[in-house]
């Protein structure tokens, strides 16, 4: 029985002893280790009570070492030298140093800091394939980062600041998928940035400056949880970066950017600190920054940013810190920067405002700096035109001024008139869905939008296969923005024209057979001043063969927005007044389409500036409207609901939804007069106010809040027609404002009388004879 039972007891024992040798074999490997990097690192005082019998699993963590160990394996190693420690001597080795470290093969976490290491980072560094933690600030390596970097795929955090490495960074780095955390600050690094940047979806810190590199910045919008950038001290540029709407710190600091700031920071509504001092943008200053609600630090000095301030203008009652030096900023410093009882820190000597401080400049001096960079572009031959129309307008008299306008209001009465019995079409009954038969019919699309009247191919169904060979299968070059409303591509089909294609990613599953009265529709909304439609696509899914996206192909138009042509003057040029009565004029007449054009109209638009496109005609197209398929609440029977409603009830709110899109066309009028851009409702009122100051007055004062690039082409007579209907349209009761057919009379009106004006003998000015038409009194 004894002897039974010592068999069984021995095999035990045996493996037992197995054991703690083994475990004792392991813990005497990873001493070794570390005493090895002990002499590697030139003995330390830090170092000094690592000794063979050292517990290093349960060392108390000190500021300048710390181990932490998991099932008797080191996975967390910090060894922190003193800021400003020199280099090791020159018989130190990075290579038996890196050959030494691997033999830690659980690390997890590696510091490495002012210790002293230099030369260049050997590849053998990636062997440690548990990496997620990595920091090697404030030593001398150097050398580029080798390129086997991108092994280290449970990589989260990269820390090579305050070192010498140069060379490019390797596009692997963008492979690191999980990487949050990557800081190379004070290097000298160059060359562009790697465009794999932009596919780190997890990265939170991007912090890069104090270095060498140069060129755009890859686009970064698709990584959403980007919440700080740092780029200070680079040649970077000239594009602003394109970040995603949460990002909280940009510090673009002593770079080349050179453009303006795009819309979008605008909406940046967790901003918190922007410094993009000391480079060279250009263009109006978009004033609501100072008002974002979690904006704390601004700082633009030392660039050309120009635009009015207002004592009027809203600010975060939080911020910290504003430096607007040297600029070429005008107006009145805004009262909400200086009144507050917050120390608070605002900077703005050297620029044109009117504030009574000593060190700004006169406002001829800031204007004629925008003059030199292109801000306000303004030719010799405009100015000697100028002179030369104002000499001829003396010689001219009035008196042919008198009969001229008499002539031409009656011809253009009669004119518009008869235009408008041809044009105007006829009410029809809305019927309580869309049918085929209603999309179809001619008798509810003017003769304006029968298909091939544009020149435009007929609307057809794309593939699939179509639509990604023209866009290269959807690749980011050809993304041109995104919105509430779906993904924009660029395309070009294998005609070599180019489209425009939203892609709409579905919130409800729904089968084709839904969604072919929407298209039906969208075929007919074809005009001369709307971005037309060209054709659709499904993508289906597999199981049920319900729509999973739809895909809308319009015209592309490449000639920039209305904005480009008028008010950002760092844009493709300046239309004349001329043109500019025209491509509103324009706009009105595709506003008047989408509201009687097709039956049930299209209401409530959201229109804006940057939504009208200019084409190589100079012909204003709309290229956003509300198109029920595009609804947030499609998914609820919005749609179905509003044609169920009675007619009074739908005739009530379509009243209330025309003049809201009247309102927006006000909004666009009011940048094309004044040339200024517009990005709050508060710089809407505050301009409408300057033209109705500007309307009681004399043609000096009306010529002094149009923009200085056209004021002096101007009819005294078109522009205060303009002036009063943008401030019409402008009204705040919503019933006071015109009707479309109303704009457009005055618009073409305003048209006639500037020709008139430019083609009279000896360029005579319009007299100030009052049509006898009604206007309403502006308030």
């Amino acid at each position: 029985m004894v002897e039974y039972a010592s068999r069984k007891v021995f095999p035990f024992l045996f493996l037992l002893l197995i054991s703690i040798s083994y475990t004792e074999q392991l813990k005497s490997s990873q001493t070794q280790t570390l005493l090895r990097i002990k002499i590697l690192l030139n003995s330390p005082p830090f170092l000094t009570t690592w000794k063979n019998d050292t517990d290093f699993c349960n060392t108390e963590p000190t500021p300048s070492l710390t181990i932490v160990c998991y099932e008797n394996n080191i996975t967390q190693l910090h060894i922190i030298g003193e800021n400003g420690t020199p280099r090791l001597p020159n018989n130190f080795s990075i290579d038996s140093f890196f050959t030494t470290l691997v033999n830690l093969p659980s690390l997890k976490v590696l510091h490495l800091v002012s210790l002293g290491l230099w030369g260049p980072l050997p590849s053998k560094f990636t062997r440690l394939s548990s990496l997620e933690i990595v920091n090697f600030t404030s030593n001398f390596l150097q050398g580029e980062i080798p390129s086997s970097i991108s092994s280290l795929t449970q990589l989260q955090t990269l820390i090579l600041d305050s070192n010498n490495f140069t060379g490019r960074l390797p596009e692997g780095v963008g492979s690191l998928s999980s990487l949050a955390v990557l800081s190379l600050k004070n290097n000298s690094f160059y060359g562009h940035l790697p465009h794999s940047f932009g596919s780190l979806k997890d990265l939170r810190v991007l912090l890069l400056s104090n270095n060498n590199f140069s060129g755009e910045v890859p686009d970064l919008s698709s990584l959403t949880n980007l919440q700080v950038l740092d780029l200070e001290n680079n040649v970077l540029g000239p594009r602003f970066p394109v970040v995603s709407y949460k990002i909280e710190s940009i510090v673009l600091k002593n770079n080349r950017f050179t453009f303006g700031i795009p819309e979008k920071v605008q909406s940046y509504y967790q901003l918190k600190l922007l410094d993009i001092s000391s480079n060279k943008f250009v263009g109006p200053f978009p004033v609501s920054i100072l008002s974002l609600p979690s904006i704390k630090f601004l700082d633009i000095s030392q660039n050309k940013f120009t635009g009015m301030f207002f004592e009027n203008l809203p600010c975060n009652e939080d911020i910290d810190f504003v430096n607007l030096t040297s600029n070429l900023l005008t107006g009145e410093l805004p009262s909400c920067l200086v009144s507050s009882s917050r120390k608070r820190v605002v900077l703005y000597s050297k620029n044109c405002l009117e504030n009574g401080d000593a060190n700004q400049q006169p406002i001829s001096f800031c204007k004629n700096q925008a003059l030199a960079v292109g801000i306000l572009p303004r030719s010799r031959k405009q100015k000697e035109a100028s002179k030369v129309i104002l000499a001829l307008s003396i010689c001219g008299g009035v008196i042919g001024g008198i009969v001229l306008v008499i002539a031409t209001f009656l011809i253009i009465k009669n004119f518009l008139t008869k235009r408008a019995a041809q044009e105007q079409p006829q009410p029809q009954s809305v019927p309580n869905s869309y049918t085929s038969k209603l999309l179809k019919d001619a008798r509810y699309i003017t003769q304006a939008m029968k298909i091939g009247a544009l020149g435009l191919p007929s609307y057809r169904t794309f593939s699939l296969e179509e639509l990604e060979e023209a866009t290269n299968n959807f690749d980011t070059s050809s993304f041109m923005g995104e919105g509430s409303h779906g993904q924009m591509y660029r395309g070009r089909l294998r005609d070599g024209s180019y489209v425009a294609i939203r892609c709409l990613k579905l919130k409800r599953n729904h089968s084709t057979q839904y969604f072919m009265p929407h298209i039906e529709m969208i075929s007919k909304l074809r005009h001369h001043h709307l971005v037309s439609s060209l054709g659709h696509c499904f993508e289906y899914y597999l199981d049920d063969s319900s729509v999973s996206r739809v895909f809308l192909v319009f015209e592309y138009v490449p000639n920039g927005t209305l904005r480009n042509w008028t008010s950002d003057k760092r844009g493709r040029g300046n239309l004349t007044w001329a043109q500019r009565i025209a491509v509103a004029t324009g706009v009105a007449k595709g506003i008047q389409f989408l509201h009687t054009g097709i039956v049930p109209g299209l209401f409530s638009n959201n229109l804006k500036i940057t939504d009208v496109l200019v084409d190589q005609n100079l012909s204003a197209k709309i290229s956003s409207y509300n198109l029920p398929l595009l609804a947030e609440n499609m998914g609820k029977d919005h749609l179905q609901n509003f044609l169920g409603e009675s007619k009074e009830f739908k005739a009530a709110r379509g009243k209330k939804q025309e003049r809201s899109d009247i309102y927006d066309f006000g909004v666009i009028l009011l940048e094309v007069i004044s040339g200024k851009v517009i990005n709050s409702r508060n710089e809407v009122e505050v301009l409408k106010h300057q033209l109705q100051e500007g309307i009681t007055g004399d043609d000096i004062s009306r010529k002094s809040v149009v923009d200085p690039v056209v004021n002096n082409t101007c009819s005294g007579e078109s522009l205060k027609t303009m002036m009063e209907i943008c401030c019409r349209c402008l009204m705040k009761d919503a019933s006071e404002r015109p009707s479309v057919e109303d704009v457009l009379w005055n618009l073409q009106f305003a048209a006639q009388v500037q020709d008139a004006y430019s083609q009279s003998s000896e360029g005579s000015p319009i007299s100030p004879l009052r049509s006898s038409r009604l206007r309403l009194t502006i308030k």
